[in-house]
């Protein structure tokens, strides 16, 4: 009777609740966990939904602490006199489920370069289904056609692009490979000088200058982002497909997908909901809207290989989930799988730093924030666009700002990318490795954070052992100190065991893309009065989701000296607190 009655309530509940019959159904055992990551794609049918942040165990604090943040940025700063951008659209998901959307700030908002406000009745706020100037987001969507071609066997990834492309063979460009365009170790310079739209007549001019560049560096010898390397396949694809490139793009692409509000040159009817970019003098275009942002892409007219798609957060999502399901949505496939896995492959090794995939950006620290791994991919755009894919804890971050309008020149906004990418990662849990709960230390940047024993008297040498979760730049370490007199402290040699923790011996613990649990043991030879201390010290950039430090024993040859996991209080924390995740 008590069963039956148990199965109504159920019954009822998931009637009345939003969400709640789905709950059982999407939250997989591993979601909400940071320390599980998945290795493969998510499920080829995952179609993302609508929900919320518990529906997938995550903890809604840090997601809203982010939108906090934002909207600061969208606001006036008193040093400045000017936001950090105009405004902003937010997405976050997690395990195929949308759990953030957000805008704030405004879409249209200034006159004139110099941030003359226009009226409020003139002004358009941001929504969650604003269209954005996507700039170099745009390399991702030529990347892709790229590969499709590849997989029909018309392109091979590291044939001379000359076999496609013959006029790209001039000023010595003749052995320059697919791959070497793809990740930006071509030896081709950043931009084309001078600019299209200043040297040039007409659009063939500006194309054949384009395959004409010359040269800056061997190929294959250095790492340099290059807008010439998109646009050059931009016009392979165009060679190889016989149609102009906004069309294969809504053809293989965007409309397969149903990335309805994805493209290049957005029709009229759109642009009351179209992002204003910058008021522009030279060339004197004034309040641009509507029309790519990047000067060189204007000058191709609208369509080029390296900028120029415009797109809304939604439709990226889709872009995203559908590298997480191994390259299908809803029934339509644009990549086979192990073309995925090759796209989210470091060929960049020679690189340390600039870590490529086939177009994808990975592991950059700097606007993925915590969700950076070695597989962690994406991209980010001039005009303020950010997109994000964890493959690991199958997440999506999306930012897109519109933080040229109405100048370029009001500064970075990495902070604000970084942040939002963050605020997933942190929504995530950590579980304890033993018991209840675990120290953590999340400083932020330039800080020092510091766990202390007692003093210990061990009558001979001692064994310390520990579990410890490190997720950090690795220029942020965590170390192990000893002291006799808590003034003069010396680093102790660290062995580590677990996925991706360092061989040998070590005096400091730093990495990030593991996500597991290290169980740590130290030796200290001598006896006799001795003190220890975890020592966790950031830099001024990028501090991943944190340490963590659990199951501290420490013995003697007279016995248990500490046991923290039954004793935590026992150990001082400055910049560490107690976490049941």
């Amino acid at each position: 009777m008590r069963v039956g009655k148990l199965l109504v309530v159920l019954l009822v509940a998931a009637l009345i609740v939003p969400g709640a019959s789905a709950i059982a159904e999407v939250a997989q055992p591993w979601a909400g966990r940071f320390d599980r990551p998945q290795q493969g794609f998510a499920p080829a049918n995952t179609v993302l939904r609508t929900g919320n942040p518990a529906e997938v165990r995550l903890a809604g604090g840090p997601i809203s602490a982010a939108e906090e943040f934002l909207a600061s940025w969208a606001r006036d700063d008193p040093a400045t006199g000017h936001p950090h951008f105009s405004g902003a659209v937010g997405l976050l998901a997690h395990d195929g489920v949308i759990v953030d959307q957000y805008a704030t700030g405004g879409a249209v908002r200034y006159a004139d370069a110099a941030g003359t406000e226009l009226p409020a009745a003139e002004q358009v706020p941001m929504r969650v289904d604003t269209i954005f100037d996507m700039a170099s987001v745009t390399k991702l969507f030529t990347s892709i056609a790229v590969l499709q071609l590849i997989e029909q066997g018309k392109v091979d990834l590291t044939a001379p692009v000359a076999r496609y492309l013959p006029e790209f063979a001039t000023n010595g460009k003749q052995d320059v490979t697919v791959v070497q365009l793809l990740t930006h170790t071509s030896g081709l310079d950043a931009d084309p000088v001078p600019s299209l739209w200043q040297g040039y007549s007409d659009i063939p001019a500006r194309r054949k200058a384009v395959l004409d560049s010359p040269l800056v560096h061997p190929p294959g010898t250095v790492y340099l982002y290059s807008d010439i390397n998109l646009m050059t396949l931009g016009f392979l694809v165009e060679q190889v497909t016989g149609a102009p490139l906004d069309t294969v793009v809504r053809d293989r692409i965007t409309g397969p997908l149903g990335m309805t509000d994805t493209g290049y040159n957005p029709p009229a009817s759109k642009l009351g909901r179209i992002a204003a970019t910058e008021y522009e003098s030279d060339p004197p275009r004034g309040l641009v809207r509507g029309q790519v942002h990047d000067e060189n892409a204007w000058a191709l007219g609208g369509v080029s290989g390296h900028a120029g798609i415009f797109s809304t957060a939604q439709d990226m999502a889709v872009l995203g989930q559908t590298i997480l399901n191994g390259g299908s949505y809803q029934g339509a496939r644009i990549l086979r799988p192990d073309t995925v896995r090759r796209m989210l492959t470091n060929y960049n090794e020679a690189f340390p730093g600039d870590e490529h995939g086939l177009g994808f950006e990975l592991d950059q620290m700097f606007y993925m924030g915590a969700l950076s791994s070695p597989v962690t991919a994406g991209h980010t755009g001039f005009t303020g666009t950010t997109f994000v894919i964890d493959p690991g804890s199958r997440s999506i971050a999306i930012l897109l700002t519109n933080r040229v309008h109405p100048t370029r020149n009001w500064g970075s906004i990495n902070l604000a990318r970084e942040k939002w990418a963050t605020s997933l990662a942190e929504a995530m849990a950590v579980r304890p490795a033993a018991g209840r709960d675990s120290w953590f230390s999340d400083i932020g940047n330039s800080t020092t954070a510091t766990l202390t024993t007692p003093v210990l008297h061990p009558a001979g040498p001692s064994h310390v052992r520990f579990d410890t979760f490190v997720d950090t730049e690795s220029t942020d370490p965590l170390v192990l100190e000893a002291s006799s007199d808590g003034v003069t402290w010396d680093p102790v040699e660290l062995r580590v065991t677990g996925r991706g923790a360092p061989t040998g011996t070590s005096m400091s613990l730093s990495g990030h893309g593991h996500r597991a649990w290290w169980s740590v043991t130290a030796e200290l030879p001598a006896a006799g009065q001795v003190i220890l201390r975890w020592r966790y010290r950031t830099d001024a950039n990028y501090a991943g989701r944190g340490v963590y430090v659990d199951d501290v024993r420490i013995t003697s040859t007279n016995g248990n000296l500490l046991d923290a996991e039954q004793q935590p209080s026992s150990l001082s924390a400055i910049g560490w607190m107690l976490s049941t995740r």
